[in-house]
């Protein structure tokens, strides 16, 4: 009975609220990653887009105005990650904040002597557990005319990691995954990242995924979607599981495209 209702209320939303062909055509041509998607993909991903947006409440911030085709493009990035799952997968959470650029984030941490520090950083992005996400307008247009780079993808991937607890690389698996395949995979790559940032060496994925598993994750799953065949080739067992999670293959749609 709920299922029916859902897809009732769905195709409800589908019909009084679908998104402008020609903003719609705008955003997928401003997005390289979608080139490889076939008619049926693209028109689902409109229709996780619109319902997405739907759902979701996005304002800006210091003075921003987010137009329609604003909506629209974050909507599409973020879709792009559960294209082949479900919109439940951004349930439990409302609010999408947009700064005009990077935006100064408050935190705290303790030093290896137990002293707690104060500090303060600009960002691109951030994600909350259980509450909003916030991206800075100025990067998500960078993900244009920088390969590899998407703050909207890596802000979601961890909004994806985020539904078991806190980000820590290691996201809700479907059942016919193997979650051992996944540590082993993941630990290992992201020890061999790790040794080939403090080496210096030349390398396409952001070095921002050393920082942390969770972080490695987030921006691998960007770099998944952007530049996948550097992610195959560099990372085989990563791009195997992260195919395996989003069931997906960005490679092949890429050599189509």
């Amino acid at each position: 009975m709920l299922s029916n209702f859902k897809a009732w209320y769905r195709r409800r939303i589908l019909k009084n609220e679908s998104i402008p062909d020609d903003i719609w055509r705008q955003a997928v041509t401003r997005l390289r990653f979608l080139r490889g998607l076939d008619t049926a993909e693209l028109e689902r991903l409109r229709e996780y887009a619109t319902l997405f947006l739907h759902s979701k409440q996005i304002s800006g911030a210091h003075g921003l105005i987010v137009t329609d085709e604003m909506h629209v493009l974050i909507a599409a990035q973020a879709c792009i990650l559960i294209l082949n799952l479900d919109l439940d997968y951004y349930d439990g959470w409302v609010e999408i904040i947009v700064y005009p650029s990077e935006f100064i984030r408050n935190y705290e941490y303790v030093d290896e002597d137990g002293v707690v520090h104060h500090a303060a950083e600009a960002v691109s992005g951030e994600s909350w557990l259980g509450g909003p996400l916030i991206l800075s307008w100025e990067d998500v247009s960078a993900a244009e005319a920088e390969l590899g780079y998407n703050v909207v993808i890596h802000e979601f991937a961890h909004k994806l990691d985020m539904l078991n607890g806190d980000a820590n690389g290691f996201p809700p698996l479907h059942a016919d995954m193997s979650r051992q395949a996944w540590s082993e995979a993941f630990s290992e790559a992201y020890a061999d990242f790790c040794r080939r940032v403090d080496a210096d060496e030349a390398i396409e994925v952001d070095p921002y995924a050393a920082e942390d598993p969770a972080e490695f994750f987030a921006v691998m799953s960007e770099a998944f979607f952007e530049i996948p065949l550097s992610v195959k080739l560099h990372f085989p067992g990563v791009y195997e599981q992260l195919m395996l999670f989003y069931r997906q293959d960005p490679a092949q749609r890429w050599r189509k495209s």
